[in-house]
């Protein structure tokens, strides 16, 4: 008989170490969070827990295994995602179309002004669509081959072989909604009216060395290596 609760929670472990650790996920909900201010990262944070959805669904019907097992899909899906990240961190590090240097910082906030609105509402954010925020969070997550990996290994070594996919199903839903909280609390401590304020008087500084973390992840994709 499978002990359903130990492979909970034993999966429940192996997640919150692997959601905790700082990577493109939590990179782009920092930087939602300063930039565009609590809403936005929320809608983002809740975008990469969605994303969980994605892998669990392609793991059931069997392709996660084929990005494991298959060089070419491996190489595939790591370029579209080292691409992405590559988009994500130009613009972090390129001047807004349109925009004058100097007369502001990318999120739309002046320095000399960020305190004050800060303190009017708690957080100053940018008018952002929802829909957009969270679809950056949402292709973050799920053009991730190293997510991909990690459910591949976690169904294939921790869970059962004979666990109905109903549960594993279950399990794949728990794991989006404790993704999406997990980086909501991000999103709520980094938009936190000092902490906020704290990097807005960065300036475009911020922009930029978010522009190479983001960056920094890609290479660090590009060059993970394929092992089957």
């Amino acid at each position: 008989m499978i002990n359903y609760t130990a492979q909970f929670l034993t999966i429940c472990g192996l997640h919150l170490l692997a959601v905790a650790s700082p990577g493109p996920d939590f990179a782009i909900v920092v930087k939602q969070s300063i930039q565009r201010g609590r809403a936005a990262a929320l809608w983002t944070a809740w975008g990469v827990g969605s994303g969980i959805c994605v892998h669990t669904a392609y793991t059931l019907l069997g392709f996660g295994l084929l990005v494991k097992t298959s060089w070419l899909a491996f190489t595939i899906m790591k370029a579209v995602a080292a691409g992405y990240l590559a988009y994500l961190g130009l613009r972090a590090l390129l001047p807004p179309r349109g925009g004058k240097k100097g007369n502001a910082n990318s999120a739309g906030v002046q320095p000399s002004t960020a305190d004050e609105e800060l303190k009017c509402d708690g957080i100053a954010s940018a008018q952002v669509a929802p829909l957009r925020a969270y679809a950056l969070g949402f292709w973050t997550n799920a053009l991730n081959p190293k997510a991909t990996l990690f459910f591949v290994a976690v169904f294939s070594v921790v869970v059962n072989p004979a666990t109905p996919r109903l549960i594993l199903a279950g399990y794949g839903i728990w794991m989006a909604v404790m993704t999406a909280i997990w980086f909501s609390l991000v999103a709520i401590f980094f938009t936190r009216a000092e902490v906020r304020a704290a990097f807005l008087r960065m300036g475009p500084w911020f922009d930029r060395a978010m522009g190479v973390v983001l960056l920094g992840l890609c290479v660090a994709l590009a060059l993970t290596s394929f092992r089957s």
